[in-house]
């Protein structure tokens, strides 16, 4: 027979099963309301008309076409490249913001509520917003997507590499502190080899997104394969839209596979 002593079970409060009902109802009243105001017509979606216009134009999506492989090749070059250049300068702009917000790097409050406020009005705006802005000041060009990944993205990695630099292990700052090293010193040997595999693996994880991103931008005027989407819907000729949808998901698809085993990797 064991000497340990067990506890009893709490039992189970009925005002807490209560408190899970009411949360319950509340989120289910809160979407049965957003989802009437929305006041979708079913009997539009189901109509004569748009049951023969799907039965029209999805058939032609599986009829791709082929001659146009090498323009959609080149512009889908075109919108990676846009994705690159834009992740590659948001992970670099995002570092300094991010010390700025770790609390256990700048002590100062304030600055760190500037450096939050700063990442949290760029996070505001989609990417898409900011190429019609970019748009508008610089023209219609790729630059104008490279602006808009750069900048939309700098929000989002540099609140991830706060975090990192807020979670690592201070006791290794401290110990080389007390054996006399520099604040570069204790950069480049205390800090970044603990938050560096986290950032890259970040900032990979956002590139996946941006060739996503960057995929519509051209909607807009900012460069990449976008620009070819709008100029097949136009003119409606729906299996060149097949065929440019065709490559934008065998793209990412690898991008994906190859920045995940890399990620898995790197942490």
């Amino acid at each position: 027979m064991s000497g340990q002593l067990t506890l009893p079970e709490k039992p189970k409060s009925k005002f807490s099963l209560y408190k899970r009902i009411v949360i319950f109802i509340i989120i289910a009243l809160i979407y049965i309301w957003t989802f009437t105001s929305l006041e979708i017509r079913w009997d539009t979606i189901f109509s004569e008309s748009t049951l023969d216009n799907m039965d029209r134009i999805i058939p032609k999506f599986f009829q791709p076409a082929v001659e146009e492989t090498g323009n959609i090749l080149e512009m889908m070059f075109e919108t990676l490249f846009i994705a690159y250049t834009g992740s590659l300068a948001a992970a670099i702009i995002a570092v300094p913001l991010a010390f700025l917000c770790a609390s256990n790097m700048v002590s100062n409050k304030f600055l760190n509520n500037i450096g939050m406020w700063i990442l949290g009005g760029v996070r505001a705006f989609p990417e898409i917003v900011l190429a019609i802005i970019f748009v508008a000041a610089v023209g219609p060009n790729p630059f104008a997507g490279v602006l808009a990944i750069a900048i939309g993205s700098t929000g989002m990695l540099g609140k991830l590499y706060s975090e990192v630099i807020e979670s690592i292990d201070m006791n290794i700052i401290e110990a080389l502190e007390a054996s006399g090293a520099n604040k570069l010193q204790i950069l480049f040997y205390g800090i970044f080899p603990q938050v560096l595999p986290e950032f890259l693996s970040y900032a990979i994880y956002r590139f996946e997104i941006d060739v996503r991103a960057s995929s519509v931008l051209g909607i807009v005027g900012a460069g990449g394969i976008g620009t070819l989407i709008t100029f097949a819907y136009m003119n409606r000729n729906w299996e060149e839209v097949g065929m440019i949808l065709l490559v934008i998901i065998i793209t990412v698809t690898i991008i994906d596979q190859i920045s995940g085993f890399i990620r898995k990797r790197l942490v």
